[in-house]
């Protein structure tokens, strides 16, 4: 195996991290602030502190010999990573990576009223978070042509986990919407998520595209309930669709609305995947200790 590159070593980056250093294969985890890479050196982690929101700060980026696994999320407005794009421009003026590795999310595909969406459905998508992860998978993609190096493009549905719970929303009240209005959602526990980007690093090609997700949709109601009902909270009340478009944020609105049910036969099977945790459940119990 190649050394690491992990740029965006948050949440998940640094369970990516642990993994790679606990099998003896070097690390490098790019981070935005300082006392990240302060926590991280500390951790026995070589750090890059870079922001890459302004290109002409940024040096020129060498990963040859480096798998990259690309972590940033995009920055908030337009429909465009320019953040991706900065670090890719950057990038071309070093060596190339082995292979990338670019989280991207199921927000990229196109509204499916709550059916199947696998790798090959439409990606046509309404939120413009959506359009900037799309923008960034193409980006990518098309780096990964010019230069020879393998993308291998994860779509990862919603991440939760130890401290990724939705507590401000459960304690404060805010409003859910009414179940039987409530499409299916999916989810990835974070460990389960590390796990299958290593994977997909041993396992992906170029070109591959992989759903992620435990394979047991619900709704993002029946969620947010099961999470009140793991931290022995009062469940949160209930709001037809069209007086939640009211009283929720855009953002959490966007989520409750989106309904589709995440494939993710091809990374189990591709990627060979044992989950850990297959339901939100056992993920729960492990997050809530």
């Amino acid at each position: 195996m190649s050394t690491i590159f992990i740029a965006g070593c948050g949440y998940c980056g640094e369970r990516i991290a642990r993994q790679y250093r606990d099998s003896g294969t070097g690390v490098t985890c790019m981070v935005r602030s300082p006392q990240r890479a302060e926590y991280l050196d500390s951790n026995g982690f070589a750090t890059m502190t870079l922001v890459l929101d302004d290109i002409t700060t940024l040096p020129p980026l060498d990963l040859a010999g480096q798998t990259l696994f690309y972590l940033v999320p995009p920055p908030g407005g337009g429909t465009s990573d320019q953040r991706a794009r900065n670090f890719i421009a950057r990038m071309s003026h070093g060596g190339t990576p082995e292979k990338i590795i670019y989280v991207s999310a199921t927000s990229v595909y196109s509204e499916a009223d709550g059916a199947v969406v696998t790798e090959t459905s439409p990606t046509r998508p309404e939120t413009a978070m959506g359009k900037r992860r799309l923008d960034a998978e193409a980006a990518f993609s098309e780096y990964g042509r010019n230069v020879g190096v393998p993308v291998v493009i994860l779509r990862v549905s919603g991440i939760y986990g130890p401290g990724r719970l939705p507590l401000m929303q459960i304690s404060q009240g805010q409003p859910l919407l009414n179940e039987e209005e409530s499409g299916p959602s999916n989810r990835i526990h974070v460990d389960d998520l590390a796990a299958v980007c290593c994977a997909a690093a041993i396992h992906g090609n170029g070109g591959d595209i992989f759903n992620v997700s435990d394979g047991h949709p619900s709704s993002m109601t029946s969620y947010f309930d099961a999470c009140a009902d793991a931290l022995g909270m009062p469940r949160q009340p209930r709001v037809p669709l069209n007086e939640a478009r009211q009283r929720m944020t855009p953002l959490m609105f966007s989520y409750v609305s989106q309904s589709r049910i995440v494939n993710n036969s091809a990374m189990m099977h591709k990627l060979k995947i044992t989950l850990r945790y297959p339901s939100v459940e056992e993920g729960l119990m492990a997050s809530t200790g």
